[in-house]
């Protein structure tokens, strides 16, 4: 062994031994990127894929641990607490949060979000985005959160208090009306008021079920410029590319080729795919 390491260890535990500070202790500690990769969330207390990378943890006397968590589309954490609360920096993508007894609450890149101490709730990815934040919060008794039950998916899929209706928000125009409110006011106010408001919402079904009953039965009749509004919104209320493509290659044997045809034309065109990855039926 190197003569030099020997003097080093033993110096280094005759100070220890002598309750002086080690050479190290005190000095910036740079933690490289790279160097701890994210590992899959446990599934006990998240539903879907999400990945969590722990940057810092709290060093005494510090409490304060930090973790980047990537949500892929859909997935979330369980219900649960924190006792000294909990901060949270959106750095992509667009997610939900809810605390419990509260509307669930659309975040996006950019957002703080603050969870205060006790205070029961879930975060995690929209349906059809990913989104990854840094989540900070602090240590008592060396304990940083409290895991409860998980979220089910009809608490995941309820509806969304967006940016419109927060308070001081300005106002958005509602689907229809920005569709055809200056041409016939009153069609856009009743679609929105019984169909979008009342129809929609019920909780009979979610969204998502929704969606597909809507975008079939558009499909059947061949209707493909409604389509192109509900394929958009499909894929807002959670149904992939991939489910859309499937129902309608599935529609073909009862609604007929022509009318899938016409549906699979519209849908490269919502979504932007290239010719070759969204496939017709034959």
């Amino acid at each position: 062994m190197n003569l030099f390491l020997v003097w080093t260890a033993l110096a280094l535990l005759a100070a220890v031994s002598r309750g002086q500070s080690s050479p190290q202790e005190g000095a910036i500690r740079i933690t490289r990127s790279g160097t701890a990769p994210p590992r899959p969330a446990p599934a006990g207390h998240f539903t879907g894929s999400a990945r969590v990378g722990t940057p810092f943890q709290a060093s005494p006397p510090g409490r304060v641990s930090g973790a980047t968590v990537t949500f892929e589309a859909g997935a979330r954490t369980a219900w649960h607490t924190h006792p000294l609360g909990q901060t949270l920096i959106v750095t992509a993508g667009a997610g939900r949060v809810q605390r419990w007894g509260d509307p669930v609450e659309e975040i996006r890149q950019g957002d703080v979000v603050w969870i205060p101490p006790g205070q029961k709730h879930w975060h995690g990815a929209a349906p059809d985005s990913p989104m990854t934040h840094i989540a900070i919060a602090e240590q008592l008794d060396g304990k940083t959160v409290e895991w409860v039950e998980k979220v089910s998916d009809a608490e995941y899929a309820a509806p969304v208090r967006g940016r419109q209706d927060r308070p001081g928000a300005v106002p958005q125009p509602r689907p229809s009306q920005a569709a055809m409110g200056d041409f016939a006011p009153k069609l856009a106010q009743i679609t929105d008021d019984v169909l979008y408001g009342d129809v929609w919402e019920r909780p009979q079904l979610s969204r998502r079920d929704r969606s597909l009953a809507t975008i079939a039965a558009l499909i059947a009749l061949n209707r493909p410029e409604q389509l192109r509004s509900h394929f958009r919104l499909a894929r807002r209320n959670g149904l992939t590319v991939e489910e859309l493509v499937e129902a309608i290659t599935h529609l073909a044997f009862y609604a007929g080729w022509p009318s899938a045809v016409t549906a699979i034309g519209v849908a490269r065109e919502v979504f932007g795919e290239k010719p070759e990855s969204v496939k017709a039926a034959p």
